[in-house]
């Protein structure tokens, strides 16, 4: 609902909402999905159009979107990489460059292989992780020291592996990183799991674990947690969305107001079962304390993982 004393803001030009990875990508998945429902529910004229700008996880569209300080009518998909990218010095971008609208929800990493490997299951991995770290060539989507990386860390330092020796290949997108895995060039894939349905479903990879608070279900219904396997390991990547800085209290508000309707409707609540994404909206104040809060989990885990470069480790610990 409106708030009276804030006054009322719409869109007076094109709506564009911006996606960091390619088409099919862990970021253009949800965006595709808003603008349909938004573009129904709200009528834009001309319609909220897409733009993929895929790039180091995503940092290249939030500078992008960077660049259009006080521009109300540009979006963008958000993701914990905003938040490693800056903290791995991949980026200067701060997510308070921007202006923080909502988050959505959480997909979950899966670990997963094709029909032939020789990592039957998640004890396999464990066993291989300990003895040779290196020898498990692994591809992950979308940056170093994501949500996927940082799981795959985890398990591996759980399992008495050198971290260091981890050799991974990284993709702007969970397609491509598939693809790796089903050529035969990585053994291990660790992506979320909606990206790996169709390959799942035709039988061409299976998943040895997840990290999730629970099984997931469905396709993953086999599919043992890390915790199960008594490994903290439950991490998951959530999306949001973001807006373009020095936004007016108007334009922040019929944003926050467009997506909670959005995210209210029966289609996005489908695409939610569908695609085995946990719903997790907020908007307001409750959006930036959750980042801020992301923010030093991630700094506490980069930095327990021994990717934290020292000068961003010295000031965690400061």
């Amino acid at each position: 609902m409106a708030n009276p004393d804030i006054p009322t803001w719409s869109p007076s030009q094109q709506t564009e909402l911006v996606a960091g990875t390619p088409p099919g990508g862990g970021q253009d998945r949800p965006a595709r999905i808003l603008i349909g429902i938004l573009n129904q529910q709200r009528s834009f004229t001309p319609p909220m159009k897409l733009t993929n700008i895929p790039g180091r996880g995503g940092g290249n569209g939030w500078d992008y979107l960077r660049g259009c300080a006080g521009d109300p009518h540009k979006l963008a998909i958000s993701s914990p990489t905003v938040i490693s990218n800056k903290l791995l010095g991949v980026s200067d971008l701060d997510f308070t460059d921007l202006t923080p609208l909502a988050n959505l929800y959480t997909e979950y990493p899966i670990f997963i292989v094709r029909p032939d490997s020789s990592l039957n299951s998640a004890d396999d991995l464990l066993q291989r992780l300990k003895s040779d770290a290196s020898t498990v060539r692994t591809a992950i989507a979308t940056a170093i020291g994501n949500t996927n990386h940082i799981a795959l860390a985890r398990v591996t330092a759980h399992a008495g592996g050198n971290v260091k020796a981890l050799a991974i290949d990284v993709f702007d997108s969970a397609r491509y990183a598939i693809g790796h895995v089903l050529e035969g060039k990585a053994e291990l894939g660790v992506i979320t799991a909606a990206s790996a349905v169709p390959e799942l479903t035709a039988g061409t990879l299976r998943t040895i674990a997840v990290s999730a608070p629970k099984r997931l279900g469905g396709l993953f219904q086999q599919a043992p947690t890390w915790l199960e396997r008594g490994i903290s390991c439950d991490i998951g990547m959530w999306r949001g969305i973001f807006a373009a800085g020095n936004l007016k209290p108007a334009e922040i508000a019929f944003w926050e107001e467009a997506l909670a309707e959005a995210t209210a409707s029966e289609e996005w609540k489908a695409e939610l079962a569908s695609k085995y994404w946990t719903e997790s909206f907020e908007t307001g104040p409750n959006v930036l304390a959750s980042l801020q809060r992301e923010q030093l989990l991630i700094a506490d885990a980069l930095d327990k993982l021994d990717l934290l470069p020292r000068t961003q480790a010295r000031a965690t610990h400061a």
